[in-house]
């Protein structure tokens, strides 16, 4: 505990209504304690740093003022939640952060009252927050109670859609609702787009008249009128009304921009709000990602994820590695095809670092593409750039391609575009749990008619599965590859194009064979090894696609074997149904073939690291080997031969 941060004010919050005991100079004090033990709490367990440095005094400042948990805090995203856990009874256990059986890196409603609503993708906020804020008019049953509703949400959230439709609805609902807009100038990495040019001109016009009036001084704090924020001035929208903002268009009632460190601003204009305010209201404030922490606020990303790291120096304590990440070498061959071919390009919806293109952009910036958190236009965009004539790869995390599926559907699958889809992040993920786990891609993409999924196996297939995809004309294809490093194999100097729809066998058997889909080929491999000890010698095959299945390698595997397992990192639905489908529909199993299919549960997998989420999926090699033993009828106990 010695190297523990002094917080003698911190220590007497158990729950945000302590909060009220103190002055407004203690609150500014009280955040000062609230950083320095987030930056402690987060150099132990690693996590986001920079998010929740960001929003600390707003944090305070929201608890001091309203009443949680009967008022609903609802943070976007979520992931700088972690002052906010802080206050909220859970100090004791943040230090179990992101591990098995802890403390989530994202609100969650299981977790706590203090939890209204669980996010770890963007842009959900404001429309959680007005469903809340209509359930309390229409007295809708609440264990808290119901007040107001508060959704705090990034500017990079506000760029997605999502948030716009929500604003849209809410200031014609017209419901008391508040939305907190924190404009920090950076999401996950530099902003883009047109609505960041618009923050960037912040509102210098006719002042918000009957709140500041009303403020009881709050307005003397301050620019008059705005005139710093007059400083960014940049005009996006022609033809608005005059003295408008587009907050305001869109019926909100707008206050701002204020500083949102600056307590003496932060708390007399909530206070004011929580007094006065009838319909929706939008206070603009601005922060600076990674604030107070040197370290965190010169990073390019404003350390916004990061591994256990020493406080004074911020340097982060890394393992050694002894392979190459899947996502650089995704990023590598993506290069090296790029070189060759100038319509090569790519695109990406806010994670160029989290996906390899940060290189990509470097080289060719003029062929790069980072939407910002717009993953249904980064999927059209792509379609329209494959139509245009060029080779679009769209690189997105499993979890986030969920949120363009209608438009890979409807905009690349059924017009057969040639979009190229790179999926990290794949399979179990590890402390970000279930929200971010690659869990359905499988599932949803080998159900449409022409999509051509793939799996690689180790980092040298993903260099093949790169350039298959590369010389894909035909319609759209993907490959998945999961998040972390490789499995330390040769790798080739030049990726091979693979026969679409075609496996390979890793390691010749009788009796069982184990078809594998993706990485979990190294467990079968370990699986297999076990096995010989037992005499048993399973046929080891990679299936490599999904969709087209090798119908030949599967039904060959069916004519000279007894028995039949798949095995992948996804979902039911997703591979192993699709071999099922195709044994069912050759009567297989009119004659007694035995088949099993090894999926993830159906359940969601609590954060852990991706060992212990794979044990509780029953995936690892352990769990490989009892399947074998148990469709051989072999007891687990015995040394029998087979």
């Amino acid at each position: 505990m010695s190297d523990r941060p002094h917080t003698p004010l911190l220590d007497q919050v158990n729950t945000p209504a302590d909060l009220k005991q103190f002055s407004d100079v203690q609150l500014t004090q009280l955040a000062h304690e609230v950083r320095a033990e987030t930056i402690s709490v987060v150099s132990e367990t690693g996590g986001h740093l920079g998010a929740g440095l960001g929003v600390v005094e707003l944090t305070v400042a929201l608890h001091a003022v309203f009443d949680a948990p009967k008022d609903k805090i609802i943070w976007d995203v979520s992931h700088q939640c972690y002052p906010h856990k802080i206050l909220t009874g859970r100090r004791d256990r943040m230090r179990t952060l992101r591990q098995k059986d802890g403390v989530s890196g994202f609100t969650k409603r299981s977790e706590s009252p203090y939890d209204p609503f669980g996010a770890a993708h963007s842009s959900t906020s404001i429309s959680a927050a007005l469903g809340f804020a209509v359930a309390r008019d229409l007295g809708g049953a609440c264990d808290t109670g119901h007040g107001d509703a508060i959704a705090v949400i990034g500017d990079g959230a506000m760029s997605a859609g999502m948030a716009f439709e929500a604003l849209n609805n809410a200031g014609h609902l017209k419901k008391r609702l508040i939305v907190v807009l924190n404009d920090n100038e950076m999401s996950i990495a530099p902003p883009v787009g047109a609505f960041s040019s618009y923050l960037s001109r912040l509102y210098a016009g006719e002042p918000f008249q009957e709140l500041k009036a009303a403020a009881k001084g709050a307005v003397s704090l301050l620019p008059e009128p705005f005139k710093e924020g007059a400083k960014r001035a940049k005009d996006m929208l022609k033809g608005m009304a005059v003295g408008g903002t587009m907050f305001e268009e869109l019926g909100f009632s707008y206050v701002g921009p204020i500083d949102g460190h600056d307590m003496e601003q932060l708390l007399p204009v909530l206070r004011t709000v929580q007094e006065r305010a009838t319909g929706p209201i939008l206070i603009h404030i601005t922060t600076k990602k990674g604030k107070g922490y040197a370290p965190a606020e010169n990073a390019r990303d404003g350390g916004h994820a990061t591994g256990k790291f020493d406080v004074l120096t911020g340097a982060q304590k890394k393992s050694p590695s002894n392979a190459p990440s899947y996502t650089k070498v995704f990023s590598e061959a993506l290069l090296d095809h790029a070189a060759k071919d100038d319509k090569i390009c790519a695109v990406t919806a806010a994670m160029p670092d989290g996906t390899g293109l940060d290189l990509f952009e470097k080289r060719y910036p003029s062929r790069c593409f980072d939407v910002g958190i717009a993953e249904q236009h980064a999927v059209t965009f792509a379609a329209g750039l494959a139509a245009g004539g060029l080779r679009p790869f769209c690189a997105l995390y499993s979890t986030f391609l969920q949120r363009g599926y209608d438009q890979v559907v409807h905009d690349v699958a059924i017009q057969r575009l040639p979009v190229r889809f790179a999926i990290d992040r794949a399979g179990l993920v590890g402390a970000d749990g279930a929200t971010h786990a690659g869990s359905f891609d499988t599932a949803f993409l080998a159900n449409l008619p022409g999509m051509v999924v793939m799996a690689a196996a180790d980092e040298a297939e993903l260099v093949h599965m790169v350039a298959t995809a590369a010389a894909h004309d035909n319609g759209p294809i993907a490959f998945r590859y999961p998040r972390g490093e490789g499995q330390g194999v040769d790798m080739p100097e030049v990726g091979e194009v693979l026969e679409i729809g075609k496996g390979r066998i890793v390691r010749e058997g009788a009796k069982v064979a184990i078809l594998s889909f993706g990485t979990r080929l190294g467990e079968v491999l370990k699986a297999s090894e076990s096995l010989s000890a037992r005499g048993i010698s399973p046929t080891v095959a990679d299936a490599r696609f999904a969709k087209p299945l090798d119908e030949n390698l599967i039904l060959d595997l069916v004519e000279t074997h007894d028995a039949l397992i798949t095995i992948e990192e996804g979902a039911v639905g997703g591979f192993g149904s699709h071999v099922s489908q195709l044994l069912a529909d050759h009567g297989v199993f009119d004659h007694g073939f035995k088949f099993r299919s090894m999926v993830l549960p159906d359940i969601f997998i609590d954060q852990a690291n991706p060992e212990d989420m794979y044990s509780v999926a029953a995936l690892n090699a352990s769990d490989i080997e009892a399947k074998v033993l148990d469709i051989l009828g072999v007891s687990q106990l015995s040394d029998k031969r087979a």
